[in-house]
């Protein structure tokens, strides 16, 4: 029976379901090389690649008409990383490496022509999913390297086809990728106490990353909102293992992800001009988009209103489900999107109202046709915004003396991992994913708290989402401050940052 099969994966969103490439060789019939089972224009030009490859190795490509079925057939496949796969299905169907040795393992990688294996993206999505079958992998160098950072997953890198078959021959032994985890010290992250002055902005940076709130920074030009957004990510908790996983899953499936980046939070600041598709993923072939690329990290907006209003309003749900889905006519796919939106913006048009210089010349109908850009459902979804003021000449003396308020990240970052430890332990969840049904068991603010918090619904007419985001944030500095109930002053500092809930 001139019939082999070999196991690999495809990619489904986050997900990497298997497949199973069967080779058929028939002595029937003009030499014909046919691949079936939905392949894309990639996958069908494997044919010429892996007859080089094969060729190219000193192994004998046969002269017969070939089937490769792609099962199952209504999965669509897409990418080089069936070559490999189908490359051993030929030598195996004909007796040129034995066919048992291929039960053991999943296969993917790109051949070049003179047989040399290319590297693949989504390849720790794959093995994510092939650990859970009992498999290893064998991969390319490049590729094994992330990939061996899901634990308990054998890895085995290749430089080549013949590495490969000289494996499963038994003449030669692939290596065990180790897993190489940098050290988290060694990372070059940004510093808060590079940020002059600004204690009310890097309070709410603490509260922001203590609870997983969203943040909105709005001043002149040069304040430092952008600076303080980029320090963000180094004084929020570390990422456990299951989270890190999924980000280095997610930075695979686009191609770009860097085994150096382990366990760091990820901060994506897209340009004003991305398009939605570029925002929330897509295409004929759905990829993840800046959202998902974001999961488990910052999200940055900087000039909000220059974005196209059409584009910012896709983030309205999936700041509140934390994914996304993205369907089309033959494919629908589910992306992970719990994203930490920190976006910024100046106060008018040109950039200096209520700046001491008194430059701005914007009229009151120019300021409110600038703010109006963002909606308001989206700055209800935002539970901190607070002006960043601009600082006196004094403090960015380059001799000036250290301020001794001034924290550094580290400082900072303690308390933040302790504020949310807190939250997992009551609640298992971040107070910014809180639902509407969860607030009344782990949020109990005493009476004078309620009446200040009705009072202010009732003054700047807040919604009820703003009402219960204001108790969410109430609840972080609660925790910051190590109290078990949320009082008045907790309260009153929340709806301090609801800057634009004011009348």
């Amino acid at each position: 029976m001139s019939v082999a099969v070999v196991h690999s994966r495809a990619l489904a969103g986050i997900d990497a379901p298997p497949v199973t490439v069967e080779v058929h060789l028939s002595s029937g019939g003009l030499p014909a090389f046919n691949l079936v089972g939905l392949p894309d224009a990639e996958v069908r030009e494997a044919r010429d690649r892996v007859r080089a490859a094969i060729q190219n190795a000193r192994y004998e490509f046969p002269i017969r008409k070939i089937t490769v079925n792609l099962a199952p057939a209504d999965l669509p496949k897409d990418s080089g990383r069936f070559d490999l796969p189908i490359a051993l299905g030929i030598l195996a169907a004909t007796g040129q490496i034995p066919r048992k040795a291929l039960n053991h393992y999943e296969f993917a990688g790109e051949l070049a022509l003179t047989g040399e294996l290319r590297a693949i993206r989504g390849a720790l999505a794959m093995v994510l999913s092939a650990r859970r079958d009992g498999r290893a992998f064998i991969l390319p160098e490049v590729s094994a390297r992330e990939a061996a950072l899901v634990r308990d997953a054998i890895v085995h890198p290749a430089a080549s086809l013949l590495a490969v078959c000289a494996h499963l021959s038994g003449q030669e032994t692939l290596p065990t990728q180790a897993t190489e985890i940098p050290d988290e010290d060694s990372l070059q992250i940004p510093d808060l106490s590079e940020v002059r002055g600004q204690h009310q902005a890097k309070r709410a940076l603490e509260i922001a990353a203590a609870g997983q709130h969203s943040l909105l920074l709005v001043g002149a030009p040069g304040t430092g909102k952008s600076m303080l957004a980029q320090r963000l990510p180094g004084i929020m908790p570390p990422l456990s293992e299951n989270e890190a996983l999924a980000t280095a899953a997610i930075a695979s499936l686009s191609g770009r992800f860097s085994p150096e980046h382990w366990r760091r939070r990820p901060f994506r600041a897209p340009h004003h001009t991305a398009s939605a598709v570029a925002l929330v993923g897509g295409g004929s072939e759905p990829r993840p988009g800046e959202i998902s690329l974001a999961h488990n990290g910052v999200l940055f907006l900087d000039e909000l209103p220059e974005w196209n209003r059409a584009v910012l309003e896709v983030l309205r749900e999936p700041l509140e489900s934390g994914e996304i889905h993205i369907s089309r006519a033959a494919r629908q796919s589910l992306f992970p999107a719990r994203f930490q939106l920190v976006a910024a913006m100046n106060p008018c048009p040109c950039g200096w109202q209520g700046h001491e210089s008194g430059r701005c010349r914007c009229t009151p109908e120019n300021i409110a046709r600038y703010r109006s850009r963002v909606s308001g459902p989206l700055l209800d979804r935002i539970d901190l915004s607070l002006d960043v003021p601009s600082l006196p000449a004094d403090a960015l003396k380059l001799k000036r003396p250290p301020d001794p308020d001034a924290e550094n990240s580290a400082a900072v970052r303690v308390r933040v991992t302790r504020a949310h430890k807190v939250q997992k332990a009551r609640q298992g969840c971040a107070n910014a994913h809180l639902t509407a049904a969860m607030l009344p068991r782990h949020i109990h603010i005493d009476a004078d708290a309620e009446t200040l918090l009705a009072q202010a619904m009732q003054k700047n007419f807040l919604s009820a989402r703003a009402y219960h985001r204001v108790l969410r944030v109430a609840r972080t500095i609660a925790d910051l401050a190590d109290m078990p109930n949320v009082t008045s002053a907790h309260i009153a500092e929340a709806l301090g940052y609801r800057r634009f809930d004011r009348v």
